[in-house]
């Protein structure tokens, strides 16, 4: 009776068992289930906030990154077009800019901001601007440009201060306004010396006008030499005479076609003009480019 009794008690343990063991796996995966369900609503519901605030950190990092690169972007094309800006195009001319020559410049080049011309005339050489020539150019809204060339030797201190005065006294006979530039004409033939050029610059600097320098800046070229020893002698000449570089030599262009700002001259040297191309067959002229810091000194 013993061990049927003990048989009888496992059979119902066992039937009680049974049901509560399948209840409890049941209700075990209805737990996981409920928490993964939960957990993924849960994080479709952070998808759905970040979307809302603008997305991940990544992807708000991918969005800053991208505008920060827009600005820079933007901020390099203000710096193109700024320094395009900077470089003025002109003209010079050995003759007398009438409204037939003004016209011509504007059809077959573009329009010249800045007209280079003579203080006097020189037989053969050039013609001096008269002041209905000046008055016509202030029309247009160019600005005027004086070059003195009353000269074929560049040597000696004292001929360079000579030559200063006479530019200087051309200057005031045609109405030049003070603080503006006049600039010695060099061409390549001439002799010169670091003296002379020390001398015009004193020369010039005692009046009321700037002193400025023109020629072929070209390493091999007598003038380049000259003019570093004329700073060496006399920083402040450095730092104070414009140079109108006419190096490199390219060819004449129209308006729009103007190469890229590439004179060459004395190292530290201040170089605010370039004549890129000579001799235009149309209407007889030279194509320039000038740094627009140029313009408070010009006429």
């Amino acid at each position: 009776m013993g061990k049927k009794s003990d048989f009888s008690i496992a059979v119902i343990l066992l039937v009680v068992m049974i049901p509560l063991f399948f209840f409890m796996v049941k209700n075990m995966d209805w737990t996981i289930g409920q928490d993964h369900e939960w957990n993924q609503g849960r994080e479709e519901d952070q998808q759905k906030d970040q979307d809302k605030n603008g997305g991940s950190e990544e992807n708000k990092e991918d969005q800053t990154d991208g505008k920060d690169k827009d600005k820079g972007e933007d901020k390099n094309k203000a710096d193109e077009n700024q320094n395009k800006e900077k470089i003025i195009w002109g003209v010079d001319s050995a003759s007398r800019t009438t409204e037939e020559l003004y016209v011509c410049v504007n059809e077959q080049f573009g329009e010249p901001k800045i007209w280079g011309r003579y203080l006097g005339s020189k037989e053969d050489v050039s013609q001096g601007m008269s002041k209905e020539e000046v008055n016509y150019l202030h029309e247009q809204g160019t600005k005027i440009l004086p070059i003195y060339n009353h000269f074929s030797k560049a040597e000696g201190y004292d001929h360079g201060i000579e030559l200063a005065e006479h530019a200087i006294s051309l200057a005031q006979e045609i109405g030049l306004p003070k603080e503006k530039v006049i600039f010695a004409d060099i061409e390549p033939d001439y002799p010169v010396d670091a003296k002379f050029i020390q001398g015009w610059y004193d020369g010039i600097k005692k009046s009321p006008y700037h002193p400025g320098i023109y020629g072929i800046f070209a390493e091999e070229q007598p003038l380049f030499e000259v003019y570093e020893q004329a700073v060496k002698d006399k920083k402040e000449l450095g730092e104070q005479m414009i140079i109108w570089s006419a190096h490199p030599q390219l060819e004449v262009t129209a308006k729009e076609k103007a190469p890229e700002y590439q004179p060459n001259g004395p190292k530290g040297s201040l170089i605010l003009g370039w004549q890129y191309g000579i001799d235009a067959k149309e209407c007889n002229i030279d194509t320039n480019l000038f740094k627009d810091e140029i313009m408070k000194y010009l006429w």
